[in-house]
């Protein structure tokens, strides 16, 4: 079917891309977001977030006719939920977005429509959403009841991008499509073929689901690996960056690179949508968990035992005279997403406890949320590198690689990303 017009649910790091992308294949695209200030900068040809390429992409748009932004549902042919799917409780997932999304979309459906859920999301919650959808509009037919005959297309369709890379991996990477139906699924390989370079390949909502998961399961074990053996070596006093570069000359070995933690909005939380379903089951994924979430801690026993050792080769300081400076704040390099960052977690953990001046390098953002102001203040590397007594450098951020000497060259520096050792 031709699809005229698409809606967008959710601008932020993945929705406002793929409605950029759409909007570029000449799709008239009404994007809808909560946020009045996010939907204000899109109507400028502006962005709100950071994204190679994105600000030309949304501009054009803008200006072309082709995209606008509005916080209000309105009819289309298509639906696109890309919404946050937070934690509640004790890692239990929170599909209240959805449902609110889904809401706010009823009003409008009309025969015909395809509704697909791009969230990641716990399995399940396409068919969850799909019950809300029905629960609000039961004169259309939807295809848990009515199947290939429904009124209705519903579909779950999970992005899988790195940031940074988007609107490159948007178009050319595989995109896995699960309908609830065959029909379903056909409906939406033919919206997502508007861009989609790489192969649609087909299965049904749960799988779909379930295969988001365990992509960034996968990584999240294979990063809990790194982040013990890192943890090893340092009680060992062996060189855990050297170690994996020889181990990785094995033909068969593939060793990660070990961090201050796992981050974002995807490794560090999807793994916990597959332990909410299968507790019991699910051992290794859930021990990978705790492993990655434990790091943190193990960086602010480094940077506590840093700054014991600096007073004890500086009788003359006290502690609210060190100057603590974290490197990066986001979580993982070159991006300017704070959420789920571990770097985040472990310098406000740092703020809590240290009573002297702490001060934060993050190139990628201009201005810190004010909550965060209250607990450091954001300075460049060069200030930094004179000013402060410990370093503890979180993210390797280019501008970080790029000071790699000075770095190497400071007294007394934490490094849990290896550049110094690069």
């Amino acid at each position: 079917m031709p699809f005229q017009t698409i809606s967008v649910v959710g601008l932020g790091y993945i929705g406002l891309p793929t409605a950029a992308v759409f909007a570029s294949r000449k799709k008239k695209v009404i994007g809808v977001d909560v946020n009045q200030q996010a939907v204000d900068t899109i109507n400028r040809g502006e962005i709100h977030i950071v994204e190679p390429d994105l600000d030309m992409a949304v501009h054009a748009a803008v200006v072309e006719g082709y995209l606008r932004a509005t916080t209000v549902p309105e009819p289309a042919d298509a639906f696109l939920i890309a919404v946050p799917t937070p934690f509640k409780g004790d890692h239990e997932p929170d599909l209240s977005y959805i449902e609110s999304a889904s809401k706010s979309i009823a009003p409008v459906l009309k025969k015909g429509d395809l509704v697909v859920l791009e969230s990641t999301s716990p399995v399940g919650a396409t068919e969850q959403m799909a019950a809300w959808l029905a629960e609000a509009r039961p004169d259309l037919t939807f295809p848990q009841t009515h199947g290939e005959a429904s009124d209705i297309r519903v579909a779950h369709c999970p992005e899988r991008v790195l940031p940074g890379h988007v609107l490159r991996e948007l178009v050319q990477n595989d995109r896995v499509i699960g309908g609830m139906s065959p029909k379903c699924c056909e409906v939406a390989v033919a919206l997502y073929k508007a861009f989609v370079e790489g192969d649609c390949v087909l299965t049904n909502a749960r799988t779909a689901e379930m295969c988001k998961l365990t992509e960034n399961s996968f990584r999240d074990v294979n990063i809990a690996f790194a982040n013990e053996l890192s943890i090893i070596c340092d009680k060992l006093d062996i060189n855990v960056w050297e170690l994996i570069c020889l181990a990785n000359r094995h033909p068969r070995v593939n060793i990660l690179q070990p961090g201050p933690g796992v981050g974002g909005h995807c490794i560090a939380v999807d793994p916990w949508f597959i332990v909410s379903k299968t507790p019991e089951d699910a051992k290794l994924i859930r021990t990978a968990r705790e492993v990655n979430d434990g790091k943190p801690e193990w960086v602010i026993e480094k940077v506590k035992l840093a700054i014991a050792e600096f007073l004890l080769s500086n009788p003359d300081k006290s502690a609210r005279e060190v100057t603590v400076a974290c490197l990066g704040l986001a979580f993982k390099a070159d991006i300017d997403d704070l959420r789920e960052s571990p770097a985040l977690s472990i310098a406000l953990k740092i703020s809590e406890t240290h009573k002297g001046p702490l001060i934060a390098v993050e190139p990628n953002i201009n201005k810190l949320p004010s909550k965060l102001e209250e607990k450091f203040q954001l300075t460049g590397i060069k200030k930094t590198l004179s000013e402060a007594d410990i370093i503890i450098l979180l993210v390797d951020h280019k501008e970080f690689r790029d000071k790699q000497e000075k770095l190497a060259s400071h007294h007394r520096i934490i490094d849990t990303r290896g550049v110094i050792n690069s």
